[in-house]
């Protein structure tokens, strides 16, 4: 269990590519994930840099309205802002240090600490299935399920009841970062010796 506080490194910046969630780069598969703390609002454009340096990356995205003077427009928007997700050989960081808009590798002291693979995988499958998501609250309470239906089989999360909506909240236990998903109550059973009443939130 790690007790000493999450720290970083430190480097320069830049700006903008492609809003593609994932992109997959040969030979990065073996290496763990990483999280890069990233200059503000300089996901997409880390993200594109580090993808034309050969690195494997991932910014989980989400859909938006937001009201402009004249109109109502749709954007996307990071579901962790300030960090990229990327693999590599932590002992052969410096390409990435020197990456234009990262500001540090997430670490103890000098170390950096991989970010667990199931973790990466959950908000990946959240992402790629389409239903609505949204930042949220890192969350440790709460009745812990698992989706047995739909484009979300396999899952485990902390199920929570929001205005009568079902989310099942994935979470970055390293950042204390969490992404709610919206699911069908029809589709999760409570994960074996779990016996805690289903979190209830009015907002």
């Amino acid at each position: 269990m790690l007790k000493n506080r999450v720290t970083s490194f430190v480097p320069p910046q830049f700006s903008r590519p492609d809003s593609e969630e994932i992109r997959r780069q040969p030979g990065d598969v073996n290496f763990p994930w990483f999280a890069l703390r990233v200059r503000s609002r300089h996901e997409n454009t880390v993200a594109a840099i580090l993808g034309g340096k050969g690195y494997e990356w991932f910014v989980p995205l989400y859909k938006s309205r937001r009201l402009w003077s004249d109109r109502i427009k749709e954007i996307q928007l990071s579901l962790i802002p300030g960090y990229v997700f990327c693999r590599f050989d932590p002992q052969h960081r410096f390409p990435i240090l020197t990456t234009p808009g990262v500001v540090s590798v997430v670490g103890i002291g000098k170390c950096p600490i991989p970010i667990d693979d199931a973790e990466i995988a959950a908000i990946q499958a959240a992402v790629r299935s389409g239903f609505p998501s949204r930042p949220w609250p890192f969350l440790q309470i709460g009745q812990r399920v698992r989706v047995e239906h739909g484009p979300l089989c396999g899952l485990e999360g902390i199920l929570l009841y929001v205005k009568g909506q079902r989310r099942l909240v994935l979470s970055v236990t390293l950042l204390q970062r969490s992404v709610a998903v919206e699911v069908d109550d029809a589709w999760v059973v409570p994960t074996p010796q779990q016996d805690r009443v289903c979190t209830e939130r009015h907002v």
